[in-house]
């Protein structure tokens, strides 16, 4: 005798429901846990290292320590606030690489550990592809609420951070190439040390954008670099940078505080100039109508602006991610665990962390 399909599907749907997975990333300078259900990130808590912003970047050794002080609390509050309980989860992931090595040992022990404990499925993610995939981040358990708009597949990606500028082709959730990658620093780099060079504090490509804002884009001349195909290089424009401020700095000691506004409109251009132009190469080469962009430089309010033009004048659909998806965050992380789970795409507790993992 046949099952009963209404049964059948309640069973399915029952099975799905019960996914839950809780997801931590430690990548660099955050420690971030999430809890995603049925495809619906709950929580996400994110702990900042604010102790970086005396040394003017980063400190590996200081953002190791920091990690192991922040990642039990941050994924208690992760799961009181999802109201989910350890004995809940269906599976744990986190952040493989790339990152700091320090940083991914503590994500990846913590998550080792835990999904021992339980004896639950253990899910590596790859953090550049989580930032593609941070898209598909639904954060509304209200079903009555329409959800938001995802890119289709294919569709490009221009992934811009800290550290790393890359051009990806996405083919599928698990499915991306780099068709296209900085040669040498990333653009987020860029950013931030032509704004140490401006004596702005750090982290300090938000405070460029901020000051832009009220400047003049095209008050200075920058060069741009024009690699191969393509690639990208940005450390071309940090030299032009720095002789450019040293010149004009001793014909006028003022002239920074001067001209402070002007001076980060110009740079902010130029850089966003420089992604778009490869963007938009990659789209006439593909003919992808579709895309998006992603990792914390995405967050700039001139790249948002500017692509959108660019979109009109193309003729794209473009995607651009929420504001708390853009910088390194767990939900990330949990999306790409989503996917990775549907595929029964596991690893075991041999596991190590990769810092220079490719996507």
């Amino acid at each position: 005798m046949p099952a009963n399909p209404e049964h059948q599907t309640l069973t399915i749907s029952r099975i799905f429901v019960l996914m839950t997975l809780l997801a931590i990333e430690s990548s660099c300078d955050e420690t971030s846990a999430s809890v995603l259900t049925d495809g619906q990130v709950l929580s996400n808590i994110i702990a900042t290292q604010l102790i970086h912003q005396q040394y003017g970047g980063v400190v590996p050794e200081l953002a190791s320590r920091a990690h192991q002080q922040h990642i039990v609390r941050v994924v208690e509050e992760a799961l009181t606030v999802a109201n989910v309980t350890k004995s809940e989860l269906s599976a744990v992931a986190f952040t493989r690489g790339p990152g700091l090595l320090g940083a991914l040992l503590v994500g990846a022990s913590f998550a080792k550990a835990l999904a021992l404990g339980l004896n639950i499925p253990l899910i590596e993610v790859n953090h550049m592809q989580a930032h593609v995939l941070a898209h598909f981040i639904q954060d509304n358990p209200n079903q009555a609420v329409p959800q938001k708009a995802v890119p289709p597949f294919p569709f490009l990606c221009l992934t811009v951070s800290g550290g790393h500028t890359q051009l990806v082709r996405v083919d599928g959730p698990l499915a991306m190439h780099v068709i296209g990658q900085t040669q040498d620093d990333a653009v987020g780099e860029a950013f931030d040390k032509s704004a140490k060079l401006l004596g702005l504090p750090y982290p300090g490509g938000p405070l460029i954008d901020k000051h832009a804002r009220q400047g003049n884009p095209l008050a200075f001349r920058f060069p741009m670099t024009d690699m191969p195909g393509l690639d990208f290089s940005f450390s071309g424009i940090k030299t032009a940078i720095m002789y450019f401020l040293r010149d004009h700095t001793r014909q006028n000691p003022t002239f920074v505080a001067d001209h402070l506004d002007d001076i980060c409109a110009s740079i902010q251009h130029t850089l966003i100039q420089m992604l778009l132009t490869k963007l938009e190469r990659a789209a006439q080469e593909t003919g992808i109508r579709h895309v998006a962009i992603a990792g914390g430089v995405s967050a700039n309010s001139g790249l948002r602006q500017r692509l959108t033009e660019l979109a009109d004048q193309q003729g794209w659909t473009v995607y651009i991610p929420d504001f708390a998806y853009c910088t390194d965050n767990a939900a990330m992380i949990a999306m790409a665990g989503y996917f990775k789970y549907q595929h029964h795409d596991f690893v075991g507790q041999d596991v190590s962390p990769l810092p220079r993992m490719e996507l």
